[in-house]
């Protein structure tokens, strides 16, 4: 495939108001914050610049609200290249937000959701000539569940290949986990997904969702790397060692790489592979979306 792969992104946008400390406070305590920052977020909006930097053709759908916050994150994925005609605007709801504590390296997060909320199933109708032009989906959970079922349904009706990244965690329908060629969780949203205990066997976690209608579940187990599994592939990829600024969007850019990499027509091992490379270079820098690396970038990097 010589063309740029097309990927149409269906989730949240947010903004990101990022508070470094040098420790959270706890219940009840004050402490001195070093910096805040207003950075564009949001998952869906994350892996949608992800996919932009990386050289994908990119359209999300979701929606923002009537304040200040929204016309930023717009300007912001347009500056990207991506198409935002699928992003409504929403004039009586606030913007999503974000509230990110950063101290030493990790994160505190606390979402209100605002306009997310109000993607709902027949936006996607509207824009479902997106969908259809598209190569692959990819989808999250910050927006209502149903919206993510009806999104997963249309897109396997029109031949696309469905990626669920599912986060916030939360156990999801039959329904919907049957329409996801490829499940992405973290290590904690796949036990939270699959009813099991952290003791439980990983392999034998994943297999589970298998089970249940997913065709490739792909773990992501921070800094040590990445697992993958489906029905007749198995394997692990270990993580670059690089110098960890900020793990807000480590995730998201994983997400983006490997949907990219797959988009493009690259087997699993690869695209698990790219993937890992472009969540290194991610976390290396801070803010989710000012960190992500462009395909050049990628290419380049040797670890």
């Amino acid at each position: 495939m010589h063309r740029s792969p097309h990927i149409v992104v269906i989730g949240s946008l947010n903004m990101d108001i990022v508070v470094e400390a040098k420790r959270p406070p706890m219940m009840g305590e004050t402490v001195m914050g070093e910096h805040i920052h207003f950075i564009p977020g949001g998952k869906g909006a994350n892996q949608a610049v992800a996919l932009a930097r990386l050289g994908a053709k990119t359209a999300m759908i979701g929606a923002v609200g009537g304040d200040s916050f929204g016309q930023d994150l717009l300007h912001a994925m347009d500056r990207e290249g991506i198409d935002i005609a699928g992003v409504k605007c929403v004039p009586d709801s606030p913007t999503g937000v974000a509230s990110i504590v950063l101290s030493g390296g990790d994160n505190q997060i606390i979402v209100v959701p605002g306009a997310n909320d109000a993607c709902l199933p027949a936006d996607l109708e509207t824009q479902k000539a997106k969908i259809t032009a598209a190569d692959v989906v990819l989808l999250q959970l910050e927006i209502p569940l149903e919206t993510v079922v009806h999104a997963a349904k249309t897109a396997k009706s029109l031949g696309k290949t469905v990626i669920l990244n599912p986060a916030p965690a939360r156990p999801l329908p039959d329904e919907l986990l049957q329409n996801v060629d490829v499940l992405i969780p973290n290590e904690s949203e796949l036990l939270i997904l699959a009813g099991k205990q952290p003791e439980e066997d990983l392999e034998t976690v994943m297999r589970s969702l298998l089970k249940k209608g997913v065709r490739m579940v792909v773990t992501t187990l921070g800094a040590k790397g990445a697992a993958y599994l489906t029905e007749n592939e198995r394997g692990f990829i270990p993580s670059h060692r690089v110098p960890v600024v900020d793990t807000t969007g480590a995730g998201d850019s994983f997400n983006a790489g490997f949907s990219y990499a797959l988009a493009k027509g690259e087997g699993v091992r690869d695209a698990v592979s790219f993937a890992t490379k472009v969540a290194a270079l991610a976390v290396t820098r801070l803010g989710a979306q000012a960190g992500m690396p462009t395909l050049e970038q990628v290419e380049k990097f040797n670890h």
